[in-house]
């Protein structure tokens, strides 16, 4: 199916709601039956029929169809956060005893899943350093049951080979997952690759306005199956009907989205390479990074995130960048419409915690839907002041 059929009408049954262009809000807690057997067939399979929106709700549903064929999956399910899609595939996955295997620096909720929560219930995780595909397959014990990998990962943007893991993970009936919040479904596919659960911080392009928290996991129909049947359904993080249609809204521009973030983030990337206050721009798809060829394999495009490591000797000096930025708002996330800086200064001298292992001088960029020469002029004039 194109992707523009997907993204303008997949699901979209106009007939049953008065021929609109927009799907309606269903914003109904509950559903009603006229007769018994109707009642009774649709508690056979709860995830195709409409009885609680707790479980299945018409308008996520449509969002579900789109998001399943854009990863080019069987189903998919949305839940309330990032982090909940994340954790309720991990947990889909394994039992008490298991081991999983993971990418090292992956997202820090996923890692405090993984090192923190999990290993309170008897599952320990090895994390490894993902730019070799041959330590995934070392660091495999008999009871390892899940490779978790975020490829690129959203700071340093190192990749994993996705083919060969998944052959590896196959060879040894273990299951794959990744996190593809970076690329979106427009920029990298990993099922194509043999990945079996793709997961998204939908939060981010997917809806693209900044309104919404989501998160979304794309597999196999019988992997949702299991998932809603139990982690879904137990844990209850699901979606608003309301927050499904922002969604919905977002998706009818992703593609467009995505290609100008991508195009104005090369151009904020290629002046700040040049720049001789920046000691090294990390960006996935310029010719100097270091898997810049499996990158090109894998993802068609980057998006708008990127990091850059500044030419200062002091946390004051890095301090002083940012308070001359004018036009980017400093923030998590990314994905929306708006610029943002996401500096690992930020997080040096807070109280009660440790320093992180990142150094100062990182600083990760989002470059949205502005103009990048509007952008560029403030970077400028910020590092002319240092």
């Amino acid at each position: 199916m194109h992707r523009s059929e997907i993204l303008m009408h997949l699901g979209e049954d106009r007939e049953q709601y008065f021929h609109a262009v927009a799907p309606p809000i269903i914003q109904s807690s509950n559903f009603t039956f006229s007769h018994l057997k109707g009642f009774r067939q649709a508690m056979s399979d709860e995830l195709a029929h409409h009885i609680y929106t707790r479980g299945n709700n018409p308008t996520v549903a449509i969002l579900r169809q789109k998001l399943a064929a854009l990863e080019g999956t069987e189903d998919a399910l949305v839940l309330s956060s990032g982090s909940a899609a994340v954790a309720l595939a991990v947990l889909s996955q394994v039992q008490s005893g298991d081991h999983i295997v993971c990418v090292r620096k992956p997202y820090s909720w996923t890692h405090k899943l993984l090192a923190h929560w999990l290993p309170r219930f008897g599952v320990h995780t090895t994390f490894v350093d993902g730019t070799h595909a041959a330590h995934f397959e070392q660091a495999l014990r008999p009871n390892t049951k899940l490779i978790y990998l975020e490829s690129p990962n959203s700071l340093t943007f190192e990749l994993q080979d996705l083919a060969t893991v998944a052959q590896i993970a196959k060879a040894h009936g273990i299951v794959t997952a990744i996190d593809n919040s970076h690329c979106s479904p427009i920029f990298q596919q990993p099922a194509r690759f043999g990945i079996d659960i793709v997961i998204h911080s939908g939060t981010k392009y997917l809806n693209g306005h900044s309104d919404v928290v989501n998160g979304v996991i794309c597999t196999s129909r019988q992997i949702i199956q299991t998932i809603f049947q139990n982690e879904f359904m137990t844990l209850g993080a699901i979606i608003s009907p309301h927050d499904a249609w922002l969604i919905l809204r977002g998706l009818r521009t992703l593609e467009l989205r995505m290609q100008r973030s991508e195009a104005s983030a090369r151009k904020v990337a290629a002046f700040l390479q040049e720049h001789p206050r920046i000691r090294q721009v990390l960006h996935p798809l310029m010719p100097d990074f270091p898997q810049y060829a499996l990158a090109r394999k894998q993802m068609s495009g980057s998006g708008g995130l990127f990091s850059f490591l500044l030419d200062v000797n002091t946390l004051e000096d890095a301090e002083r960048f940012f308070t001359k930025l004018k036009r980017f708002l400093l923030a998590v996330s990314w994905g929306g419409y708006e610029s943002l800086i996401l500096p690992s200064a930020a997080f040096y001298r807070i109280p009660g915690k440790p320093d992180p292992p990142l150094p100062f001088q990182l600083v990760r960029i989002y470059v949205g839907l502005e103009d990048p020469q509007w952008l560029i002029e403030d970077l400028a004039q910020a590092l002319d002041n240092l």
